[in-house]
């Protein structure tokens, strides 16, 4: 059937729409969501169709700014329109459903259908649905986490012992790689390091440098920087790398579950041509991970998978039950890292840095050495601080700005203890809520300080919390929020506080779902 094209303004993630008034649609013997195969000229491509009388005429179709731009189709433009069959992999979808394993071939057709945007949100939705009910056995994930491999771009960048870190999430105003990477770079190692900007946090490591200097660049200009600065702390999400995760991660994002987080991270790790990594993994009350035996379980699967993927894998487990540092936001975290590499940051922050870096330098070295300690000489001695100037300097940021220079919220606001007593309980997600709640990371000032962590004495009275926001609305909400979520518990002791927190029956927010790539 020929068609008449009508530009209609909207997105979808990249993903084409067609959209056919009623009329044809019945001819072709179409239904919603169903797909055809559209021709212009030399180009073809498979699109999901949508049906409308009163956006389209009969004769027309109606086509969204994805599959105008994939076709180079514009107004009054003629295409054609048939049928299309149900792609191989939606059975291959069915027979996850039904608890079966798959195989590489039927993984790899689900993949490349994924990128193509083959599939429905429905079809999407149910396979994640699976994999989250019945899991993935290793060879599953190791096939998942090669087809996205070859559904992406690989990378070779420059140095033959490149190493990478990676943290899970989880943990709030973990400024964990804006040290770590200069940390790393100074004792002589090429780290790539790609992050991504926030997704349920209040910065992603991208957001956060993003503040010292620009973290968008294309391949060619990221081999530049390495090649300046032996590291780079840069977003990914212009690197194509996987790009199946990023429609996965759309999915899984409303129905609150994360069964890909293994092949999404390692796939990407493996794209960039890393040779050593190390996963680090919050672990607690508040923490994506609760016990140190789930974080075991998880660990070995990590490094069974990197043997699989020729990545040398180890994993850190760290202390994840209250924030690392005391600054959650993108300004507030930036200045954070720069005061940490200036010798002045927070003992917990410096702690998991070294002991972080440490692994790697171990895994790496082939003479014995104490990891940790070397990590903390290099930041002790301005060495890492040296290397952070040059990586910021790489990217196009000014190498000599200062934590004073870095501006916040101009607004803020106080929360101070009704009682005294003892931090018995810093609640992790909540405290990313609140965060969130103020702006962050939008509004990049926006965030908040801890003034007290667990274990510190406390007088009635005391500032508990700072809240910055450019925005009073906001700050007003940020505020409504700590009064509902009570993010520090405070009690004299242990015993005198037995009920932590409070489930009313009416719950006003919903269930706070930590995801992080």
């Amino acid at each position: 059937m020929k068609l008449i094209v009508k530009p209609i303004e909207f997105e979808t993630g990249g993903k084409p729409i067609l959209i056919m008034n009623k009329q044809d649609a019945e001819f072709l013997g179409l239904h919603s969501s169903d797909r055809v195969l559209i021709k212009s000229k030399k180009k073809k491509i498979i699109s999901i169709i949508d049906i409308s009388d009163k956006l389209v005429s009969p004769g027309e179709a109606g086509a969204n700014i994805d599959l105008c731009t994939r076709l180079n189709i514009a107004l009054g433009h003629s295409i054609d329109v048939v049928a299309a069959g149900t792609p191989e992999s939606v059975r291959f979808i069915k027979e996850k459903i039904q608890g079966r394993r798959l195989n590489y071939k039927k993984i790899k057709a689900i993949i490349e259908d994924v990128v193509e945007r083959h599939l429905t949100d429905v079809e999407l939705s149910a396979f994640i649905t699976s994999l989250s009910i019945y899991g993935m056995s290793m060879d599953e994930t190791e096939s998942l986490s090669k087809a996205m491999i070859q559904t992406g771009k690989k990378i070779k960048l420059p140095g033959k012992k490149l190493v990478d870190k990676h943290g899970i999430g989880g943990c709030s105003g973990d400024t964990t790689s804006m040290v770590l990477v200069p940390t790393v770079a100074a004792a002589g190692l090429t780290i790539a390091k790609t992050s991504s900007r926030a997704i349920t946090s209040p910065a992603g490591t991208a957001d956060k440098m993003e503040i010292l200097a620009p973290v968008e660049f294309k391949i060619d200009e990221i081999k530049k920087i390495i090649k300046k600065a032996n590291a780079c702390l840069v977003w990914g999400g212009t690197l194509d790398l996987a790009p199946a995760d990023d429609t996965f991660v759309k999915i899984e994002y409303p129905l609150s579950i994360d069964p890909l987080m293994l092949p999404s991270i390692m796939s990407k790790k493996k794209a960039m041509g890393s040779k050593y990594l190390v996963i680090d993994m919050p672990t607690g009350r508040g923490a994506k991970i609760k016990t140190v035996g789930a974080a075991t379980s998880l660990a070995y699967d990590f490094i069974e998978l990197g043997k699989r993927l020729g990545i040398h894998t180890a994993c850190g487990i760290t202390y994840g039950e209250q924030p690392i540092g005391y600054r959650i936001g993108p300004a507030l975290e930036a200045q954070e890292a720069l005061l940490t590499l200036k010798g002045n940051g927070p003992k917990d922050l410096l702690e998991k840095v070294a002991s972080l870096a440490g692994i790697l330098f171990e895994m790496v070295a082939k003479n014995h050495i104490d990891g940790k300690k070397h990590a903390l000489y290099l930041i002790k001695s301005g060495k890492a601080y040296k290397k952070m100037k040059q990586i910021i300097e790489a990217q196009g940021g000014d190498p000599n700005i200062k934590p004073s220079d870095i501006e916040v919220g101009k607004k803020h606001v106080y929360v101070r203890s009704n009682k005294s007593g003892f931090v018995l309980w810093t609640k992790n997600a909540e405290i990313a809520a609140i965060a969130r709640e103020a702006g962050a990371p939008k509004d990049k000032g926006a965030g908040l300080i801890i003034n007290k962590k667990n274990g510190d004495k406390v007088k009635k009275g005391d500032i508990l919390l700072i809240i910055y926001s450019n925005n009073s609305a906001k700050l007003d909400s940020a505020l409504k929020l700590v009064k509902e979520y009570e993010p520090i518990v405070v009690g004299k002791s242990y015993e005198e506080r037995l009920l932590l927190s409070k489930v009313p029956a009416k719950i006003p927010h919903k269930r706070i779902f930590l995801l992080e790539r």
